[in-house]
């Protein structure tokens, strides 16, 4: 039996808050910078950025802090306000599975081979 899993995604009008954004956030705090996490994360670095902007934009702070590179390298780290929001994405998230467990396992048992 194959098994379901569930994804969630938030809606803010036109901006979203999903999986996708979620595990960038958790990349940059992981890897401490930008780059480093669209290159774990297999995006490019414009992509990266464009995300964390959108990121920016939905919650109206910064949600990664930067530090330019050179002699003494960049790197970046999540605000306070990232890191909540990686909190409470993984709160729902898990909330919704736990919910979910049942129906998920019924609809289970319908998937073919």
């Amino acid at each position: 039996m194959t098994k379901p899993e569930l994804s969630l995604r938030v809606d803010f009008g036109a901006r979203r808050l999903g999986p996708g954004k979620v595990k960038l956030l958790e990349a940059i705090s992981k890897e401490g910078s930008i780059s480093a996490a669209a290159r774990q994360l297999d995006m490019s670095y414009k992509r990266a950025w464009d995300l964390v902007n959108d990121l920016n934009q939905t919650f109206g702070t910064p949600v990664v802090a930067t530090a330019a590179g050179g002699r003494a390298g960049g790197g970046a780290s999540l605000t306070p306000m990232g890191e909540d929001i990686v909190a409470c994405y993984r709160a729902i998230e898990r909330d919704a599975l736990k919910a979910a467990k049942r129906h998920l396992s019924a609809l289970a048992r319908h998937v073919a081979g």
